[in-house]
């Protein structure tokens, strides 16, 4: 329903929503839920997205589970809605706890093989990139060099 929006009227809600969110996770401090997904592809190169909202860096791409959900079906489900493809070969990395803006979360890392050819949709993905592990973009996410030291 949302493809229905046009791009850049979708990309500026996205940043209202993002701002918005941000304020009530500080206010109200829930538990937050999430996956993030590690793609390789078959040169070794690590994918990374760029969001149309936030800080826009360079980041790993992921998001937030749905009420019950398996941490893996939510990797694959948010893998190929930001992505666009298959993440082949998949498997589990690390749980990890973290802070975002002031809501305590809980990462379920996994890493895998991009299988296909990987699009950002330009609406919530702005940009997407292989980057070999020695040459990572300097405006990169803190979380990115984190969670690649755990691959």
């Amino acid at each position: 329903m949302l493809h229905l929006i046009p791009a850049p009227l979708h990309r500026a809600g996205l940043r209202l929503a993002h701002a918005l969110r941000k304020r009530w996770w500080r206010l109200a401090k829930p538990r937050l839920t999430g996956c993030c997904m590690i793609g390789l592809d078959g040169e070794g190169r690590v994918l990374l997205v760029r969001h149309s909202y936030g800080l826009r860096l360079w980041a790993l791409p992921g998001g937030a589970l749905r009420r019950g959900e398996d941490p893996a079906r939510a990797a694959q489900r948010e893998w190929r809605e930001e992505i666009g493809c298959p993440l082949a070969a998949m498997r589990p990395v690390a749980v990890l706890e973290h802070d975002l803006h002031g809501a305590r979360g809980t990462v379920h890392l996994f890493a895998g093989l991009v299988a296909g050819e990987a699009r950002a949709d330009g609406r919530e993905i702005a940009a997407i990139g292989f980057f070999a592990r020695d040459a990572l973009p300097p405006e990169r996410s803190r979380t990115v060099d984190e969670r690649l030291a755990l691959v």
